[in-house]
């Protein structure tokens, strides 16, 4: 690992290496109660790789190249990331995209692309000798916190609302962490588990505070390119909650466009449910910063947040891709839950499945051309939220077991 500082991606102030630094001091001093957080930070690495390394994206030898730890033995024994970019044919020939992939990152080990940022989060927690990191979650990050700390000896807690899917509940519960159920929104949970961080002093691993969730979630723009090196990608779709991930995809382009690995950054598109659209609303409004969104809600919990909190950064990135931000309906997510498994394969969670929602939105609004270089990130997979896949299939009526009635369900 190479040195690095931490750049304020508001005033470009930068600082050294402080496990106690989570936001620029200066910026902080901005924040408003029920606001996006002032003076996110990012890592600089000073030194990048001019080549790529001989090694696979899921191995310690390539993180160690990109990433600022400087204990792998602190890294979980845990193959996260090195996830597949699939070219996905019949998706290609159903849509008329000749040059569209899917990034599934729904072969994570928790099953979705939070694991990143935890496996970063959890090192530096055991470099700086901390024995406790916290969160808070709508499932997801939850989840990637407790099975990282499993695997790494290092205790999780947990702040989820209590609306928090069954299935997700019950993989935090599998995974030994422990389970915080707030009585409130993923904002209320997000506002008990800094407190508590700061009450408890344990590590804290909230995006948007945590400078090191950006820099663990940039290794799957590493991996898209590192796939697509004879030419990268023209537009990458990203489902958007707090902005977190989309900054972190913004992040690794950069890293590679300094290094020279990457001649260009791709496009950007920010994908949003319409009842909580903050980023989308702030990005066609050429606002800077977000107006809470109330009463947020989506069949896509991952997606629904009143206040993003990463989305001073997010739509920062958005803009320097010359990219794009759009709002989907509900419905819209949920048909592409099984339009995008039938023709590629991959069950994904209405968050995930946004990102295909938000390409058909983006082909009608004329964003993307049918001859682009196109990536979907599909974050999380369907077995997160089985009752909402379940909507949108009908589940045929049992038949007596013989041949017969074989035949009779198939009109043979």
């Amino acid at each position: 690992m190479s040195s690095f500082r931490l750049r304020c991606c508001e005033c470009d102030r930068e600082y050294s290496e402080n496990p106690a630094l989570l936001v620029c001091e200066a910026c902080a001093t901005l924040q408003t109660p029920g606001g996006p957080t002032r003076g996110v930070l990012e890592v600089r690495l000073d030194e990048l790789p001019a080549e790529w390394p001989k090694a696979r994206p899921s191995d310690t030898d390539f993180l160690e190249a990109f990433l600022p730890f400087s204990d792998p033995s602190a890294v979980a024994p845990l193959d996260v990331g090195g996830t597949p970019l699939l070219p996905a044919p019949r998706l290609r020939e159903a849509l008329d995209l000749p040059r569209l992939w899917i990034k599934d990152d729904t072969r994570n080990p928790s099953g979705s692309t939070k694991d990143r940022a935890s496996l970063l989060v959890v090192a530096k927690a055991k470099e700086y000798g901390f024995d406790t990191v916290a969160t808070a979650s709508t499932g997801n990050a939850a989840a990637a916190l407790a099975a990282v700390g499993a695997a790494s000896g290092v205790r999780a807690v947990v702040f989820v609302p209590a609306s928090a899917p069954e299935a997700k509940l019950v993989q935090l519960l599998c995974y030994g962490a422990d389970v915080v159920r707030v009585q409130g929104s993923y904002d209320d949970a997000f506002d008990l588990c800094l407190a508590a961080c700061d009450a408890f002093g344990w590590y804290n691993r909230n995006t948007a505070l945590n400078p090191f969730t950006i820099e663990g979630k940039k290794t799957a723009a590493l991996e898209v390119a590192f796939a697509m090196s004879s030419e990268p990608p023209d537009v990458v779709f990203v489902p958007t909650g707090d902005g977190a991930i989309l900054a972190g995809a913004a992040k690794g382009f950069e890293d590679l466009v300094r290094g020279g690995l990457l001649a260009r950054m791709p496009r950007l598109v920010a994908v949003q449910p319409e009842g909580s659209a903050g980023i989308v609303t702030a990005y066609r409004d050429g606002a800077e910063s977000v107006t809470p969104v109330p009463d947020a809600a989506s069949v896509a919990d991952s997606l629904t947040v009143a206040t993003p909190r990463n989305a001073i950064l997010c739509l920062k990135r958005i803009r320097e891709s010359e990219g794009g931000a759009v709002a989907v309906s509900d419905d819209e997510i949920l048909e592409a839950i099984p339009f995008l498994a039938r023709h590629t394969g991959v069950f994904a969670e209405p968050a995930g499945a946004a990102a295909l929602a938000g390409l058909h939105r983006a082909l009608e609004d004329g964003l993307v051309g049918r001859d682009e270089r196109i990536v979907l990130l599909i974050t999380g997979t369907g077995l997160k939220d089985v009752p909402a896949a379940s909507r949108t299939v009908e589940r045929p009526e049992p038949v007596p077991p013989d041949l017969e009635a074989v035949a009779k369900r198939f009109g043979l």
